[in-house]
């Protein structure tokens, strides 16, 4: 099997250590254009299996579309964003990262990529994270066509923040504090 086919999740959970970090780089349409050693360990993949291919390559399909519409968003307005995402190795395995994504801009102002540097999440963190995740998937999954899947998943988020009094980036924080007192 290549990193480019159809890979079926296994169930099996990959980590990597507290003190490494996933980096990779991509353009502007989130082709990958640098993958350091540990990306490329932990979703076991080869540099030529990586770079030159979207990054939506590892996406997960226990992924809510929702999230990533949401970082799409938030990268277009030139603003950071963090979130837990849970990957899938070309393998099958599956990794959660608690991830910082921030635009790249040239000397004109000009974004010319993204940057992400991702850590070892707690498993605090993760458990909750995939309880909101899967109760997104599912709203998503009611829908028949793409756009009114995400849209829906976004509003049911948006709903669960809005009780909270929250917004997705204190929603993270406020994971990653619980985690980490």
């Amino acid at each position: 099997m290549t990193a480019h086919t159809q890979v079926r999740p296994t169930g099996v959970e990959r980590t990597f250590g507290d003190d490494e970090i996933i980096v990779t780089k991509t353009d502007p349409r989130g082709i990958i254009t640098y993958a350091n050693d540990v990306f490329l360990r932990v979703s076991a993949l080869t540099e030529n299996d990586a770079i030159g291919y979207p990054h939506s390559l590892i996406r997960h399909p226990d992924m809510p579309r929702a999230v990533f519409k949401l970082l799409w968003d938030t990268l277009e307005q030139r603003q950071e964003m963090f979130a837990y995402i849970k990957n899938l190795a070309v393998d099958g395995a599956h990794y959660w990262v608690f991830a910082h994504v921030t635009p790249t801009v040239d000397v004109t102002g000009q974004v010319v990529g993204y940057h992400s540097n991702r850590r070892r999440p707690d498993p605090p963190a993760v458990a909750a994270a995939a309880e909101l995740y899967a109760e997104l998937r599912a709203e998503e999954q009611r829908h028949a066509g793409a756009r009114q899947a995400v849209a829906a998943s976004l509003a049911l988020l948006d709903e669960k923040l809005v009780a909270r009094g929250q917004t997705y980036e204190e929603f993270v924080w406020e994971l990653t504090n619980k985690a980490n007192p």
